[in-house]
């Protein structure tokens, strides 16, 4: 129960294709499949003892910016900073295809004030999926991300030199769910990256690869549908 009496809260229903995902406070809290199309849903009504500050409405496109939640009926995906690797290692311009496991060139290194976009809907019964930022040349994983649903451990690491590194494992809440969708955001800062879920600020992990310009390649698997991913 995420409401307190006397205490504020902010509710967010983001509108799916085929359902409703609810967040209190930044924190994932229900699923809620359509039982009406969403192009009826016309009124807000809101209703008992409950003081309200505002209320606000956000449509956004692929072309948004990371801070505003996706729309999955409207999204395209798009290589906005990115070029897919295949198979055969040909550079494929334009549209990606997201299909996992998922990896692409960036269009720019890593570097102070770069950011990676991953949008992604978690499968039903999930166990974990991983987003990595890889130095290709080397293969050293700079960042790995491993959220894992079966014990809810948002896992970080590094892979250098061929050894994994130390995991860090703390964090004040998990924020991912059976079947919800997700807009992760990683931020390259100075000192660490930061990384935030559904635009709620989620951990830092200070860098233990120093080059950061070598570092070029995403690579993305798991138990996750892709939607889109972005890099500028």
């Amino acid at each position: 129960m995420p409401f307190r009496k006397e205490k504020s809260f902010e509710i967010v229903f983001m509108v799916l294709k085929n359902k409703f995902q609810v967040a209190v406070n930044g924190r994932h809290v229900l699923l809620y499949a359509h039982r009406i199309s969403p192009e009826q849903i016309d009124t807000v009504g809101i209703y008992g003892k409950v003081n309200i500050h505002s209320i606000g409405f956000r449509f956004s496109s692929a072309s948004a910016l990371p801070h505003t939640l996706g729309d999955l009926q409207s999204m395209e995906t798009s290589a906005l900073g990115l070029t897919q690797i295949n198979r055969e290692n040909i550079q494929k311009p334009g549209k990606l295809q997201l299909s996992l496991p998922f990896e692409a060139r960036l269009n720019a290194s890593m570097g102070p004030g770069r950011t990676v976009v991953i949008k992604g809907e978690v499968n039903t019964n999930a166990r974990s999926f991983n987003v990595d930022l890889v130095a290709g040349k080397t293969r050293d994983i700079a960042l790995h991300l491993n959220p894992r649903l079966n014990v809810k451990a948002f896992v970080r690491n590094s892979f250098l030199q061929d050894a994994w590194g130390e995991e860090e494992r703390n964090i004040t809440c998990f924020p991912f769910s059976s079947g919800m969708y997700f807009e992760m955001i990683i931020y390259c800062d100075v000192r660490e990256f930061k990384v935030a879920i559904n635009g709620v600020h989620s951990l830092e992990y200070k860098h233990r690869f120093k080059d950061l310009s070598s570092i070029d390649t995403l690579s993305v698997d798991g138990d996750i549908r892709l939607l889109d991913v972005r890099s500028w």
